[in-house]
């Protein structure tokens, strides 16, 4: 059954990344990325680069996929797992520095994890962080983080989901130029 978003339109409507809470979390993670690594690394270590990236990355083709998408549901698809390979990769680098700085990874059993995924889950703005990033140990900065890039993966994960989906049920331009 086609989907009446697009009944009648050979072009999709502007993807407005920005209402996206996967957006809204990926600034966050972008500008809190670029604060950590100001704080807890020091030049010439390339990691400051790469995580800087990765996170822009994520961020930047969230937007990019979005806007592509108004005409190619396979671009939109591509660069959205970009996105999504990018906060892994960042997610690996803060699982690396917690490992190598022998600070404790939390998970489910730490007793300050059920709040910490609450918080994140709760707030998609950096407002909302800057005033404990200011007075965050490595330790809950790097685990805070970490959280966020997991809840992002999994939000990549359910919302290429929902575009493979409709591609599937709805086609892409060609299908809509057609019809």
């Amino acid at each position: 059954m086609a989907d009446s978003r697009y009944q009648n339109r050979i072009v999709k409507p502007s993807g407005n990344y920005e209402r996206l809470i996967c957006y809204q979390k990926a600034v966050v993670v972008f500008d809190l990325t670029k604060h950590f690594t100001d704080k807890y690394l020091r030049m010439p270590d390339r990691t400051i680069d790469q995580m800087v990236q990765a996170a822009r990355s994520g961020k930047q083709n969230i937007v990019e996929g979005s806007e592509d998408g108004r005409t190619s549901t396979e671009m939109e698809l591509k660069l959205l797992n970009v996105a999504r390979s990018s906060i892994g990769e960042l997610r690996e680098d803060y699982k690396d520095f917690i490992t190598s700085n022998q600070l404790p990874l939390w998970n489910k059993s730490h007793p300050r994890f059920a709040q910490l995924q609450s918080f994140t889950k709760q707030n998609n703005r950096l407002e909302s962080y800057i005033p404990y990033a200011e007075k965050w140990t490595s330790e809950e900065f790097a685990n805070t983080m970490l959280t966020l890039c997991f809840q992002m993966d999994a939000m990549l994960n359910h919302y290429l989901k929902v575009h493979e989906n409709d591609f599937i049920t709805q086609g892409g331009i060609k299908e809509r130029m057609y019809a």
